[in-house]
């Protein structure tokens, strides 16, 4: 057995976790000890079973408690364990060519971290070194979206915009923002789906015509804004995008590190609109977490101007490429493909989707629901003609948090005002039924308080 609070008292004095202060913490009887999991549910030190109905940190495509994932890794340390300088190993060159296969159009040329900070801070090191190869070195800044998360280190730490960045200032230079194409939240005003993706497309041209094309390197974005719960773009915005990042000479990087291996219902959500990005960052359900390990893939014509001794891309990590993490995620891509998890996705997440908006009938806090496969998004507001959000003193967020952990959903409000659900693609329809029935309740609770 485990000593819960042993355990527990130990963490609180020596563990930094993430965005958590161990004083409040400690307050509130955590942090929570996990010792077990099987599909959609874990276990705590306690013995009480939860469902972890975002996944992880909506990571663990594959579910929780995959022995073939733990046997992979085991039979690849057995062989080898790392590589000396200079070399490669097969699992890894195998993994780098199933990428190229499964990714869309012409990537085709994988460059490994353990990370989707690392990745997106390699697409966009890449981005700027190509056009520096190009004759093009004026090229540095990068374009994303307000209220976007691309990761935690150097430059990426200020794609987005937002919060988290105060301690860290001075902003890295030329990071350039452009709005979110959240078409319940439309910043350029649009009425429907259709009229903001234009409008947000547009707002990226005039963004880069204002500060000039030469000045311009890279679009860094998400084709669904996991950071926005789960907005989706109106179909027009992608197409719109690629043809102005071409028309300026602009590489777009996909940031599929949530997205990719089925959590929207295809293997890329790049595929929903025929998109092929110049680069394309991915992490979380590479392995499904059962190992910390990202990767940059870019196309042909990227890959080229880094052909030759003089062109190479200078960046040289130890555990990128590591041959057991390869082994892991080669055996996780798999199980995905062999279930047929990304299929799962587009049929379980479109009946969680009619479930969770049959909840905005009895509950008039919910604004909007949304989301594609089993990435969901619900949006909470005080009123619901205004759109105007809760505020902090209303106690409607702390309310919430505590009813959920109540019903047993491992699941936060961010401050009351969304929710996001990012579940294992193994989830089945009776379990979103029960995930939709543990949030009804939880959300009757925190209403009652108002």
């Amino acid at each position: 057995m485990v000593d819960t609070e042993q355990i527990r008292r130990s963490a609180l004095e020596h563990l930094w976790m993430n965005d958590r202060d161990w004083v409040q913490m400690a307050e509130e009887g955590g942090p929570l000890v996990i010792v077990e999991g099987n599909g959609i549910r874990v276990t705590d030190s306690d013995g009480r079973e939860w469902i972890d109905a975002n996944g992880g940190y909506l990571s663990v495509n594959a579910g929780y408690g995959r022995t073939e994932i733990a046997e992979a890794m085991r039979d690849q340390m057995s062989k080898l364990i790392y590589f000396p300088q200079g070399s490669t190993t097969e699992p890894l060159v195998n993994l780098a060519a199933k990428i190229a296969e499964i990714t869309p159009g012409d990537l085709e040329r994988s460059w490994p971290v353990t990370g989707g900070s690392e990745a997106n801070e390699t697409a966009i090191k890449i981005a700027r070194a190509y056009h520096k190869r190009r004759g093009e070195g004026g090229r540095y800044k990068i374009i994303s979206r307000r209220g976007s998360y691309h990761g935690a280190l150097g430059a990426v730490l200020w794609a987005g915009g937002g919060g988290m960045r105060e301690d860290y200032e001075p902003e890295y230079p030329g990071m350039l923002l452009a709005p979110q194409p959240d078409p319940y939240r439309c910043e350029r005003g649009g009425s429907t789906p259709s009229e903001c993706a234009v409008r947000c497309a547009q707002a990226i041209e005039e963004l880069i015509l204002f500060h000039g094309p030469q000045t311009v390197a890279a679009v860094l974005a998400e084709p669904v804004s996991a950071s926005s719960a789960a907005a989706v773009p109106g179909d027009e915005y992608w197409p719109l995008v690629r043809q102005i990042c071409d028309r300026y000479g602009v590489l777009l990087i996909a940031d599929e590190v949530i997205n990719g291996f089925g959590r929207t219902g295809k293997m890329f959500a790049s595929e929903h609109w025929d998109l092929v990005p110049d680069i394309m960052t991915m992490a979380k359900g590479l392995t499904s977490s059962y190992l910390p390990v990202a990767n940059a893939i870019v196309t042909t014509r990227v890959a080229d101007a880094f052909a030759g001794e003089d062109s190479v891309f200078k960046q040289s990590l130890t555990f990128g490429g590591h041959p057991v993490t390869a082994a892991a995620a080669l055996k996780n891509i798999e199980i995905l493909e062999t279930e047929d998890m990304v299929g799962n996705s587009t049929r379980v997440g479109a009946h969680f989707l009619e479930q969770l908006e049959s909840l905005q009938t009895d509950h008039p806090s919910i604004g909007d629901v949304r989301g594609i496969g089993l990435l969901l998004g619900i949006e909470f507001v005080q009123d619901r003609e205004t759109k105007k959000p809760f505020s902090p003193d209303s106690g409607f967020g702390t309310r919430l948090d505590e009813a959920l952990k109540e019903q047993g959903l491992i699941l936060r409000s961010a401050g009351g005002r969304t929710i996001s659900m990012g579940p294992p693609l193994c989830m089945t329809e009776g379990d979103t039924d029960e995930v939709t029935a543990r949030l009804d309740r939880a959300i009757g609770i925190a209403e009652k308080g108002l």
